[in-house]
């Protein structure tokens, strides 16, 4: 019998999944809605207010979407039969991790409406526009691999969730007053560096910095290469 790719398997379980639909409507409209309500305030052709807002929606229902990664296969049992596939562990999480992926990207595909509309009524900037989207996928896949090591840390998904919840607050906000107050500028400006929003807010200004690129899949590969640690020590 043919064997799929991991990813391809999830992704195919979870488009057949009532969950994957609940996701993508509740993130694209929320996130529609807030944009829009914002939007007829302003009365500006600029998708800034979208991408600003774009991280709160991510910190809580990207955990939702990877917090069955690994919990759900240990919960069941089939963790064990995944881990006697010849595999290496290394493949099967970046399997994991861009099933999910590919589930948020189609997710923001929806949104591409709005800077179509705003095209049609006014003058926004595209250059701005492709770089916040370019910032959001990378955010959206920092978020991702967050989340499927979460998940690999336990096999209940709602401390999966929390877990991948918490982790995400504090790599945003690394860089704010919560946690570099009474800190030396030194300290307090490598948490900034360190930190996910500094480099987002960057993008979402129409800059695109190959050092903020590195550091989200600098990101990235440190989050896989933890959750790899943990799969082949159980393996």
């Amino acid at each position: 019998m043919k064997k799929y790719p991991t990813a391809l398997r999830d992704l195919n379980l979870s488009l057949y999944s009532p969950m994957a639909y609940i996701f993508m409507v509740v993130f694209v409209g929320l996130l529609l809605f807030f944009f829009y309500r914002g939007f007829f305030v302003v009365g500006e052709a600029s998708m800034r207010f979208l991408f600003s807002t774009l991280p709160w929606f991510f910190i809580i229902l990207v955990p939702a979407l990877t917090m069955k990664s690994f919990a759900e296969e240990k919960k069941t049992g089939t963790i064990e039969i995944l881990l006697t596939y010849p595999d290496n562990p290394g493949k099967i999480v970046f399997e994991k991790f861009l099933a999910s992926f590919l589930l948020l990207t189609i997710a923001l595909a929806f949104t591409l409406f709005v800077p179509i509309t705003l095209m049609l009524i006014g003058s926004p900037d595209i250059g701005e526009i492709i770089s916040g989207y370019i910032g959001a996928l990378l955010l959206g896949g920092a978020y991702v691999s967050i989340g499927v090591f979460a998940s690999s840390l336990t096999r209940n998904q709602v401390i999966s969730f929390i877990l991948g919840v918490i982790f995400s607050f504090v790599l945003f906000f690394l860089g704010s007053p919560i946690f570099t107050m009474g800190l030396s500028d030194s300290i307090a400006s490598l948490l900034s560096y360190l930190s996910l929003s500094s480099h987002y807010d960057a993008m979402v200004r129409g800059v695109i910095d190959t050092r903020d690129v590195i550091y989200y899949l600098s990101v990235m590969f440190i989050f896989l290469y933890a959750t790899y640690y943990r799969i082949e020590t159980r393996r």
